[in-house]
């Protein structure tokens, strides 16, 4: 059994993502923020739905058609197939955990 606040570094240069589950067709990760944020100009364009909860602090994410979604402790989201997106903003007072659910 593991927990998803164990082994989490101190210090982190860049966001940390651990496959936590792969099986066919679905990908369960743990993500792991510190005021990270994407680089300016760069979206997602994943082939997989992604269903996103997160655990612990907040985070904004933009969609390329302008709405902005803040999500904190507890809210979950589904981001379609091919939904360009980008993380516009993590928590810079707590570490933001996710947890991500990547299925087609």
């Amino acid at each position: 059994m593991d927990n998803l606040f164990s082994s989490i570094p101190s210090q982190l240069a860049d966001e940390l993502t651990e496959v936590l589950e792969q099986k066919p067709n679905l990908r369960i990760e743990r993500i792991i923020s510190d005021g990270h944020r994407s680089d300016q100009g760069f979206w997602y364009d994943q082939d997989e739905h992604e269903w996103v909860l997160m655990i612990q602090g907040a985070a904004s994410i933009e969609f390329n058609n302008g709405d902005v979604k803040s999500l904190s402790q507890g809210d979950y989201l589904l981001i379609p197939a091919h939904q360009k997106h980008r993380v516009l903003s993590t928590s810079n007072s707590e570490k933001t955990i996710w947890l991500a659910v990547f299925f087609s």
